[in-house]
């Protein structure tokens, strides 16, 4: 696991230009780093040395030293692989020279035979090519900037920041698709030029011209099996995921909460030593749950009590961190876990991706439990939504709008904050990206597919990639620990993606299937949990005083007066600290993005 960065283009001092670049993402690899630097090419990587650790530095060179790669990731099932490309001549036991081989063998289809989480530059001096990719599910992160006849690369944007060709400006026309969906949701970042390439895409840079392809994409073939054998397919493809991730040649720990995903995950993989964060307000805290689990498989439980003093004073650091705002307020918990983690073990795995590949989400039953309001005709649906739109927002106004509405009009995700209507009146510039044009491709790629399946692709390709892993990465990797997702692999996505939707959702659960399969490992009541999330309580703190006066400070800045209209954000605020709205994801989004805007763009980083 590592950082990357690197530039196609001549430079003066180039070596020190890239050592910056590195430097400043050196918390993604502490443990050694590493340059190339030749004509117009340089690469360099950041090292957390976790396989072959005096074998593996990089950059990394194939036998005839044509080709040079840096790579930040863990390929799975590289000593399969090796015995795939039996004649080549390997002089390392890592799984990143394998990449090396590998695409001398397949070329650009190198990243379809690779399992596991990946974003790499290789360099073919010969072609004069520069070849990358990212993992079909985006766990690894990959950035480009293209500017007066360069191309930068890195694994975290920020790293763009000391290349001299760099121009930092801010990309305005993304805060209205941010505001909706919590985070940035496309292709194109806060920052003008930077792009991210999607997850299942390759970049080839030749010849001044950039070339993206596509070499993966999401499918779901249903298949109706019976139950039983489904369950029990869904625990073999776990059981195997879970011992591919576990390789390492360091100590490997796990994330584990109070709910489903993480109980399995260590109920197979019965790490030595399991972490856990809660809060000092009890109905918050699920900490003894964790407790609870570890006891009963007699491993090492660590946990960690947050303070609303200790998130405040680290949320700075955090979206720092994450380079592009982001409001899930589980992101500051998230650094505290990681943290407590670092403190013992470099690798540690956790249960990302289990609602997006099985039916976790409670909005995915609607399909089932209001099944009856669907056979109403849609033009009467339609017309009670258009009434409903103009009566206050409570829960049972919103379930009529949403029934009467297509899904492609108003489905962005389990996460929604803002619609559009209420931007038109909080921002004060118009909003030139529209939801639904982000979306639509996604839609039409699955059009003819049950509402499900449609939720479920939105929400891989929008909540879980671009939020969830996001910050999973972030996190982990602020604090130098490499986070490992069993649930995010081809092989369980194989079976996951077939399940037809009672083994998802019923009436009276969801993962239905994936329930029955954990229920046979786990020696707790874990697998019959509700999704909860991450609990966090922003929601009271914003009430108190400090925190209250902090984000009214925001809602009064320069930079909010800029872009909002900033007595709707106050009434906002001082409706949700009298108790008479709850505003807080709301308030908490727009506070985040003013945070955030303030480090990168008011002060020197």
């Amino acid at each position: 696991m590592c950082g990357i960065a690197g530039f196609v283009g001549k430079e003066k001092n180039m070596k020190k230009v890239l050592k910056n670049m590195t430097d400043r993402i050196k918390h993604r690899g502490p443990d050694a780093e590493g340059f190339f630097v030749r004509d117009d090419v340089a690469l360099g990587q950041r090292r957390l040395s976790i396989i072959d650790i005096e074998g593996g530095k990089q950059p990394m060179f194939s036998k005839d030293g044509n080709i040079v790669i840096v790579f930040n990731g863990e390929i799975y099932n590289y000593q399969d692989l090796k015995e795939e490309l039996k004649e080549y001549d390997f002089r390392t036991n890592s799984d990143t020279e394998v990449l090396i081989y590998g695409y001398l063998k397949w070329g650009k289809e190198l990243p379809k035979h690779l399992r596991g989480m990946f974003s790499f530059a290789l360099y073919d001096m010969k072609e004069k090519l520069l070849f990358c990719a990212r993992d079909p599910f985006g766990i690894k992160p990959f950035y480009y900037y293209q500017n007066n006849g360069s191309l930068l690369f890195a694994s975290e944007i920020k790293a763009f920041l000391d290349h001299p060709k760099f121009e930092k400006k801010f990309n305005e026309k993304i805060l209205s698709a941010y505001l909706s969906f919590s985070f940035t949701p496309t292709t194109e970042t806060f920052f003008e030029g930077v792009k991210r390439l999607d997850a299942g895409h390759t970049l080839i840079y030749q010849n001044n011209e950039l070339t993206i392809d596509r070499y993966y994409k999401l499918e779901f073939p249903i298949k109706k099996e019976d139950y039983n054998e489904t369950v029990e397919k869904i625990g073999k493809v776990m059981e195997d995921s879970v011992k591919h991730h576990m390789i390492s040649d360091v100590e490997v720990g796990s994330f584990l909460s109070s709910g489903i995903d993480s109980s399995y995950i260590v109920s197979l993989s019965k790490p030595d030593k399991t972490y856990t964060v809660g809060y000092d307000i009890p109905r918050y805290d699920e900490s003894n749950y964790a407790k609870e689990l570890a006891d009963k498989l007699g491993i090492q439980n660590k946990q960690k009590i947050i303070t609303k003093e200790e998130y405040i004073e680290v949320l700075n650091k955090v979206l720092y961190h994450m380079d592009e705002p982001a409001s899930d307020p589980a992101i500051v918990a998230l650094y505290f876990l990681a943290n407590l983690a670092s403190q013992d073990v470099k690798v540690v795995l956790s249960g990302e991706g289990a609602d997006e590949f099985f039916g976790g989400y409670n909005s995915y039953r609607e399909e089932v439990d209001y099944s009856f309001y669907n056979k109403v005709p849609f033009f009467i649906r339609h017309m009670v939504a258009k009434i409903c739109q103009k009566l206050p927002p409570v829960r049972g106004i919103n379930f009529l709008v949403r029934r009467g509405m297509t899904l492609e009009e108003n489905y962005i995700g389990v996460n929604k904050v803002w619609n559009e209507n209420e931007l038109k009146k909080i921002l004060k510039k118009p909003i030139t990206l529209k939801n639904q044009d982000i979306t639509k491709p996604v839609y039409d790629e699955f059009k003819g597919k049950s509402n499900l399946i449609k939720m479920q692709a939105i929400d891989i390709n929008f909540w879980l990639i671009k939020d969830i892993l996001q910050k999973a990465d972030r996190m982990t990797m602020a604090n130098s620990v490499e986070g490992r997702v069993p649930f995010i692999d081809k092989e369980v996505f194989k079976v996951a993606s077939s399940l037809p939707l009672e083994y998802k959702v019923t009436k009276e659960n969801t993962k239905v299937a994936l329930r029955s399969a954990a229920k046979k490992v786990i020696p707790t009541e874990a697998y019959k949990k509700k999704k909860l999330g991450f609990p966090v309580p922003v929601r009271d703190w914003m009430r108190d005083d400090d925190l209250y006066n902090i984000i009214k400070n925001a809602f009064t800045s320069d930079v909010a007066k800029k872009y909002f209209n900033i007595e709707k954000l106050l009434k906002l605020l001082e409706q949700h600290k009298n108790n008479k709205k709850d505003n807080y994801r709301k308030i908490w989004n727009v506070f985040c993005f003013i945070r955030w805007y303030q480090i990168f763009f008011e002060k020197e980083v």
